[in-house]
Formats: C-alpha cells, sequence, structure tokens
C-alpha cells in the first residue's frame, strides 16, 4: 500500500473536530510551499517578463482599476 493512500485511509478516518484542525494546518501548509516557490520564482527572475508587460499595459493605459 502506497503512503499516499495510507494517509488518505487515515484521514476519512478522522472525527470531524480532528479534520477541521489538519484542514486548517494543511492549508497553512500548503501556503508556505506556495510562498516559498513564488519567492524563489521571483528572486530567479522567472517573473520580470510578466511584470514588464504588466507595467507596459499600465504606460500604454491598457489596465482598468476595479
Amino acid at each position: 500500500m502506497s503512503r499516499i493512500v495510507e494517509i488518505e485511509q487515515a484521514v476519512r478516518q478522522l472525527p470531524a473536530e480532528d479534520l477541521a484542525a489538519f484542514r486548517a494546518w494543511f492549508a497553512e501548509f500548503d501556503a508556505g510551499i506556495w510562498d516559498r516557490q513564488f519567492e524563489d520564482d521571483v528572486a530567479a527572475g522567472r517573473l520580470d517578463a510578466l511584470a514588464e508587460e504588466a507595467i507596459e499595459d499600465l504606460r500604454q493605459g491598457r489596465c482598468t482599476d476595479l
């Protein structure tokens, strides 16, 4: 049995209160991973082209503030 299947089975067996606590923990954990990846991408310049495109769109008046 794979570790993923074991985890899925364990999660299914959690009481509602524990499931809510796990869900909150996992959301924070997952957001932290995403934040670190985003910061790494910024530091590596992977988003520079997108930023330049957005700035040019702003300069050309192609942006709206909703």
